[in-house]
């Protein structure tokens, strides 16, 4: 690394150059595949702001996850994490669930977390949101 914080390619320090070459390895989705994405990004999004509206106080949620419902800034947090890991898989044409997938794109500690998260609101989803719960358990 340069003393002006770029490394020896030009790039700059902190930046993950691997980002943007793992979305440009990414093919384009189908209309279907693209569907998928979307709806996974929701589903996701809506068990995480499930979670935080049971687990953190209602008026820590003043910010507003990928599903449009509010959360607090930690769990936004982790919202935007998994929405963009799930923008970025490139095994959503063919996988049935991340866990069974062969490539873990979570980081340890966010792997836990959402792990939590997802047991307890998967039951709970079927209550506040049926459809989308129907369809996770489907995995459609």
């Amino acid at each position: 690394m340069h003393h002006n914080g770029t490394h020896l390619d030009g790039a700059k320090a902190g930046s993950d150059s691997r980002a943007g070459k793992a979305a440009a390895a990414r093919k384009p989705d189908s209309p279907a595949v693209a569907r998928r994405r979307e709806r996974e990004k929701r589903t996701v999004s809506q068990m995480i702001a499930l979670y935080c509206a049971d687990h953190h106080p209602e008026e820590a949620a003043v910010v507003t996850g990928h599903s449009g419902e509010p959360m607090c800034p930690e769990c936004k947090e982790l919202d935007d994490y998994c929405v963009l890991r799930t923008e970025r898989c490139r095994s959503m044409a063919t996988k049935t669930s991340c866990e069974k997938c062969g490539n873990h794109c979570y980081a340890a500690a966010q792997r836990e977390k959402i792990r939590k998260i997802m047991r307890y609101s998967g039951p709970r989803m079927l209550r506040k949101h049926p459809i989308a719960a129907m369809r996770h358990l489907l995995g459609k």
